[in-house]
């Protein structure tokens, strides 16, 4: 891939004009305590990129994947509660979801990025990081 994530780095993929994704991204930085997430938009080059060598289906996952190179990457609900956890308490009790079967989970998350523009709104252009959160995003 043309993009270097440090090796201690998670990367976050999230849907760059959507509302609800947006505040999402802002809340992860302002609980990131550890400074583990980089962010990049799925319609950044690099989220292109990610996309095309994953062969990732944008109809069926078009909001938030979670990637690491060793690990590749996590969709859906396993990837909210997988970011969640690293968050610190008490957002990482979040992770007692997981005994829920991913197939309920991800109908509870499809259903709400269903209906994420509807409910929360949609901006004309992914969102541009301020020069002081420029260093976690990739583009």
């Amino acid at each position: 891939m043309n993009f270097v994530l440090p090796k201690d780095k998670k990367l976050i993929l999230f849907d760059g004009v959507c509302n609800l994704c947006n505040s999402s991204v802002q809340y992860v930085i302002k609980h990131d305590k550890k400074n583990l997430f980089m962010f990049t938009a799925l319609q950044s080059e690099v989220g292109q990129e990610i996309i095309k060598v994953h062969n990732i289906n944008t109809n069926k996952i078009d909001s938030i994947l979670l990637y690491t190179p060793e690990k590749g990457i996590n969709y859906k609900s396993t990837a909210a509660l997988k970011i969640a956890s690293h968050l610190g308490f008490p957002n990482n009790l979040m992770g007692v979801f997981f005994i829920i079967p991913t197939f309920i989970r991800n109908w509870v998350y499809d259903y709400i990025a269903k209906n994420r523009y509807k409910w929360y709104g949609k901006k004309e252009a992914c969102m541009i990081p301020t020069p002081e959160l420029k260093s976690k995003f990739l583009e």
